[in-house]
């Protein structure tokens, strides 16, 4: 697992490592795909980008107040987020950045450090 930790408040999480189909966040193994806001992670049954959709990230719609970003990690290779999937989050605020997995989580690394307003859905890798 690659390591990745920036300093950061006390009372957020970051991400450790990811690889091996698994994430290390906080202290935390996780196996799978996940959902990481900077104060929880939730398991997320995505395990490639066609399988990312508004159902999938009720979490993520259900915590729209808390998030301007959505970085979207897409396993190996960035993926193309749908159309209505977008539009469904530009509807409650959010913006999405899709990109590679480890990008994702180093992205979400540094945001959480500024204490912005980020939370990653992350396709594990194998």
């Amino acid at each position: 697992m690659a390591d990745l930790t920036p300093p950061v408040p006390e009372t957020r999480q970051i991400i450790q490592g990811y690889g091996d189909g698994r994430f290390r966040i906080a202290g935390a193994v996780h196996e799978g795909s996940v959902i990481v806001f900077p104060d929880r992670t939730f398991a997320w049954a995505a395990a490639s980008i066609e399988d990312v959709s508004e159902a999938s990230l009720a979490a993520v719609f259900a915590g729209a107040d808390e998030i301007d970003i959505l970085l979207l990690g897409c396993g190996r290779a960035i993926g193309p987020v749908a159309p209505d999937l977008r539009a469904a989050l530009r509807r409650v605020k959010i913006a999405v950045e899709p990109m590679d997995t480890g990008a994702a989580c180093r992205t979400f690394n540094v945001l959480v450090a500024e204490e912005r307003r980020v939370a990653a859905a992350l396709i594990a890798v194998p």
